[in-house]
């Protein structure tokens, strides 16, 4: 089978915007599109709490039109227009979708953050991890949303095994960030998020990229888009993972980025498991 996950920064305008920043988005669609993968994970959807409008669903129907889909969006208290995730899924799949809350601090349940579906073998979990935000104001809460979120994936792991993927705003190890040595107090490579990952992982989950290419440097899947020249200096971070159970981890035949070309941002990754 063959998955793909992508923080896509808004398919709103992805779908129907004019701008450069759109046609590149568009692009990056098209990649995805030809990949065929069996299940397809957007995070940043940036919908409203109703969802796509109707020239919106339009032009979703008309790039994936072998797609079912499943989403959950920001809702009150929660900001409007934040967040959000979906699921696009093969026609036809046996596939039964929940929207999980985990007893988060604040809104963070609120913000459309995880999507988990349940087919006969295994679930696939949809996650984007709330980022600790400006001067780290939104660390403590993260804390408590990692180690939520890692309780919650032990206990489907006890159930079905677990494919779970998204943008979870961290880099784990020095390895999976250009500049570590400058980043040590910056959100997404603080010891606190390291650790909440370490932890993640320590409840029985393989990082299917690291597993399938140990070692390796100079592996992103985001530059800023503040600083024009990151994705040419190839100064990012790897921050977007597919993990699997420790028990499905022979079965992985490839974990890669795919390329977004001139596109600053997230990079699209994927999945190929046996």
């Amino acid at each position: 089978m063959k998955f793909i996950s992508w923080n896509i920064d808004s398919l709103n305008a992805a779908l129907t915007g004019t701008s450069a920043r759109a046609e590149l988005t568009r692009g990056v669609l098209d990649t995805i599109a030809a990949e065929d993968a069996d299940i397809i994970a957007i995070q940043e959807t940036k919908l409203p709490a109703a969802g796509m409008n109707k020239k919106q669903a339009e032009a979703l129907a008309r790039l994936f039109p072998d797609y079912d889909n499943a989403w959950i969006s920001s809702r009150e208290p929660a900001r409007k227009g934040y967040a959000g995730v979906m699921a696009l899924y093969k026609k036809g799949m046996d596939v039964k979708a929940e929207y999980p809350e985990i007893g988060a601090p604040g809104t963070m349940d609120a913000e459309g953050r995880m999507i988990t579906l349940e087919l006969p073998d295994f679930y696939f979990n949809l996650v984007y991890t709330p980022n600790a935000g400006n001067e780290l104001k939104r660390l403590p809460d993260r804390q408590v949303w990692d180690q939520k979120y890692a309780e919650y994936m032990a206990d489907l792991d006890t159930r079905k095994p677990v494919i779970s993927c998204g943008d979870y705003n961290v880099a784990h190890e020095e390895i999976d960030l250009a500049h570590p040595e400058n980043n040590h107090e910056s959100a997404g490579f603080t010891d606190e998020e390291r650790a909440g990952f370490s932890n993640l992982l320590s409840k029985g989950f393989t990082d299917t990229f690291r597993f399938t290419h140990p070692g390796l440097k100079g592996a992103y899947s985001w530059w800023a888009q503040r600083i024009k020249t990151s994705k040419i200096n190839n100064s990012g971070w790897r921050i977007d993972y597919f993990l699997v159970s420790d028990r499905l981890k022979d079965r992985i035949e490839k974990s890669e980025m795919i390329d977004s070309g001139a596109r600053q941002d997230h990079a699209p990754i994927m999945l190929e498991i046996k």
